[in-house]
């Protein structure tokens, strides 16, 4: 655990549950925001949005749709 935390410890200090904790540092692809920002606030950080470029974005939609369609 970075900065020596264990997982409880991290969900005590966060203010959020152990399972989120756990999903979080296991990669779930959908999290609720606001916890995430409570965990990234114990180091610093906050999550928020960020401009992108969609000239590109519907071929970056079409190749992750074709990734996860060949994850089977």
């Amino acid at each position: 655990m970075a900065a020596g935390l264990t997982q409880p410890d991290m969900a005590r200090k966060a203010g959020v549950g152990l399972r989120f904790v756990r999903e979080m540092e296991q990669g779930k692809e959908t999290l609720r925001m606001d916890a995430v920002n409570q965990v990234l606030k114990l180091f610093g950080f906050e999550l928020g949005p960020v401009k992108i470029d969609r000239s590109n974005l519907l071929e970056e939609e079409e190749a992750n749709a074709s990734f996860k369609g060949n994850k089977k």
